[in-house]
């Protein structure tokens, strides 16, 4: 529920569905409010009784797609794999299902990363930091230390490891902004990892 307001069901998903895509394929400054609710289907009114002004929408909405999506990743990451590089990868493959099952919010999520305007660039940086530093305690905290080199430094290891992986997925979310969810290649991305892997696997574990 979008900052658990009293909206209807129905009507709260027709305002993500049309806020969704509006904000995904306009950016924050061009998109229209006006185009938002003609196309949930409400009043101008109804839109600003639950949101205050257009940044508290964006922002609630960021918030929102973000933590549906990372839920929707938790749901389907194996608990019991305690390797790092299985878990990562099996994240990468999850997020390509995602892609493809709702790609609306994979393209906003994808605007959102590189949004520029002032109004809410600071908002979507502080939470984006938060879920950074929240799903890295989540999926490293039973990570399998006996694997690494004796005397290595394994929080460390594990925090240039998380850090290559995240350069990696902000390099295809900029790669991503020229394209449809459906023309990005999954296997050369599966294939770029795999090599980076192999090199990290050769740098710190036995």
């Amino acid at each position: 529920m979008f900052k658990s307001l009293n909206i209807d069901p129905e009507k709260e998903e027709r305002i993500i569905k049309a806020a969704t895509r509006v904000f995904a394929e306009n950016g924050y400054e061009k998109a229209s409010t006006n185009a938002i609710v003609k196309e949930a289907k409400i009043s101008k009114g109804i839109l600003f009784h639950y949101f205050k002004s257009k940044k508290e929408l964006y922002v609630s909405l960021y918030e929102h797609l973000s933590d549906l999506f990372t839920e929707k990743i938790y749901e389907r990451i194996d608990r019991e794999e305690h390797d790092i590089f299985v878990t990562i990868r099996s994240v990468t493959l999850i997020k390509f299902e995602l892609f493809s099952a709702y790609p609306d919010l994979i393209n906003f999520l994808t605007s959102a990363f590189s949004e520029e305007a002032p109004d809410v660039k600071d908002d979507i940086e502080k939470y984006k930091a938060k879920m950074v530093e929240s799903s890295f305690a989540t999926l490293f905290s039973n990570v399998d230390t006996s694997k690494f080199k004796d005397g290595i430094d394994v929080g460390k290891s594990i925090q240039i490891i998380y850090w290559t992986f995240e350069g990696i997925a902000n390099q295809q979310q900029q790669k991503a902004k020229s394209l449809s969810v459906a023309e990005i290649n999954q296997e050369e991305v599966l294939a770029e990892m795999d090599a980076y892997v192999e090199l990290l696997k050769v740098s710190f574990y036995k």
